[in-house]
């Protein structure tokens, strides 16, 4: 199955960690990504830029409305993805576990429904 392992917390300027308290993060985030490749259930993983640099589109009211910042306003926010694909729900929270984020976030799990490659829709699900 595959699952997406969303990465949710404080970002590092709002919780006043400095790009040197950063470099341990980066480091073991790098040893999760190379950990998940070698098991070979990486799909992906996107680390996100600070919601700041978001821009949210909509068509409310039916014309285009762009805004930059994020939708909602909220303490902790997206910070990044790491798709997988693995047996089952037990083997997706053991390697949420090994992330380094869950040390000072949150990872919700969420199995994908339907994905489009090749060309398709398919159902994951």
């Amino acid at each position: 199955m595959r699952y997406s392992l969303l990465l949710i917390n404080q970002e590092a300027q709002d919780a006043g960690v400095t790009e040197e308290d950063m470099a341990p993060f980066r480091a073991a985030f790098d040893a999760y990504g190379k950990s998940l490749e070698a098991a070979g259930v990486l799909v992906l993983a996107d680390i996100l830029q600070p919601v700041a640099a978001s821009t949210t589109v909509t068509l409310r009211n039916g014309s285009l409305q762009v805004q930059d910042g994020p939708f909602a306003d909220t303490k902790e926010k997206l910070a990044g993805v790491f798709v997988i694909e693995v047996d089952d729900l037990d083997a997706a929270i053991a390697w949420a576990e090994k992330c380094p984020g869950a040390h000072y976030g949150v990872l919700e799990i969420r199995p994908t429904a339907i994905s489009f490659q090749n060309g398709a829709w398919h159902e994951l699900a």
